[in-house]
């Protein structure tokens, strides 16, 4: 494997900001890694673990070591009465993965299609989307431990998911990079249709209810609100639904009746963070080359040339400007290098 010096990232993230790393290579082997944990020049370099680039923020330069993960592969394990097991490599891209389930005739990945990414970013963000959260069908995950090339299998409680995080974001970051992911899909079709437009989308195409044509509205309904990254450089919904106490909900309803909410479990209820940063007059609004998307007031958008400085003054804005409005706290998605 080859080890390059100062190259730019800026194609290698879908905000597209400008950065550069100080050292880059990309990992197709374990072999490749075993490498690397060896390389005695290596050894005071801080490592970065980078995916599809697609939730996260980078800084004009990234000190130390980017390792871009590039293994590939899946397939069916084995199955049971009820249930599927399906094995990804970390390296490949989410999407591409879901379609390839469902082509085969595995479902319950289909609400979770056309989010940006790669199969090992899936878990350490616990990756959700219209009603459905990977946490919900992965089974194990395969970690590489980076000091020591060791591999370490972590089940689904081990992984220690909770809303938009896990074990591998929390105490994990830095110390494991997940090298496989084994999925446990249902073999009986339990369709999740209620949250967000999903079966309007099928009434309007006139699609019949299965996981395929789910799929399909999914890609319509993301494809309408959400920017291309090819277009215009985003990160997908860029702060996460804020949860508040059943009497914060209420008393926040009395005053905005129109406030989006869902239950969130434990008499908890999860308020829609686009709603709050439109009602905050911030939807279609820029800061210097920044600015959160005109469709879609929970994505932040870079018109062209921002730096990570840029992204954090704005987002600094629009959190400060809800909690003003709303007394609501909320809080970035990607993560921070």
């Amino acid at each position: 494997m080859q080890i390059h010096p100062q190259v730019d990232l800026s194609t290698q993230n879908t905000l597209g900001l400008r950065s550069q790393a100080g050292l880059y290579t990309e990992l197709h082997s374990i072999i490749d890694l075993h490498a690397l944990i060896q390389d005695p020049s290596l050894k005071n370099e801080k490592w970065h673990i980078l995916g599809g680039g697609s939730n996260l923020v980078l800084p004009s330069v990234v000190q130390g070591l980017v390792i871009k993960v590039a293994n590939t592969g899946r397939e069916l394990l084995h199955e049971e009465a009820d249930h599927w097991f399906v094995k990804a490599h970390a390296g490949e891209n989410w999407n591409d993965f879901v379609q390839w389930t469902l082509q085969h005739g595995y479902h319950g990945l289909e609400n979770l299609s056309l989010i940006p990414g790669t199969v090992g970013a899936a878990p350490i963000q616990n990756i959700g989307a219209y009603g459905v959260e990977v946490k919900d069908t992965i089974w194990e995950v395969t970690g590489v431990d980076l000091k020591t090339g060791a591999l370490k299998t972590f089940s689904n409680e081990e992984c220690r998911f909770s809303y938009r995080d896990s074990f591998f974001k929390q105490e994990g970051a830095g110390k494991y990079l997940i090298w496989d992911v084994t999925f446990r899909l249902p073999k009986k079709v339990k369709l999740n249709l209620d949250y967000g437009d999903v079966r309007k989308e099928l009434e309007r195409q006139g699609l019949e209810e299965n996981p395929v044509n789910v799929s399909k509205a999914v890609i319509a309904i993301r494809s309408s609100k959400l920017p291309d990254p090819k277009v215009i450089g985003n990160a997908g919904s860029f702060f996460k639904n804020p949860i508040v106490s059943a009497s914060q909900k209420e008393d926040l309803l009395k005053k905005y009746p129109q406030l989006v909410s869902f239950p969130a479990g434990e008499g908890k209820f999860k308020l829609a963070a686009g709603w709050l940063i439109d009602q905050a007059g911030w939807k279609g609004q820029k800061l210097g080359p920044v600015g959160m998307f005109e469709k879609q007031a929970l994505v932040l958008v870079n018109h062209g040339g921002a730096s990570a400085d840029d992204v954090w003054k704005l987002a600094a804005k629009v959190c400060a400007d809800v909690k003003a409005r709303f007394g609501v706290e909320i809080e970035p998605e990607p993560i921070r290098w």
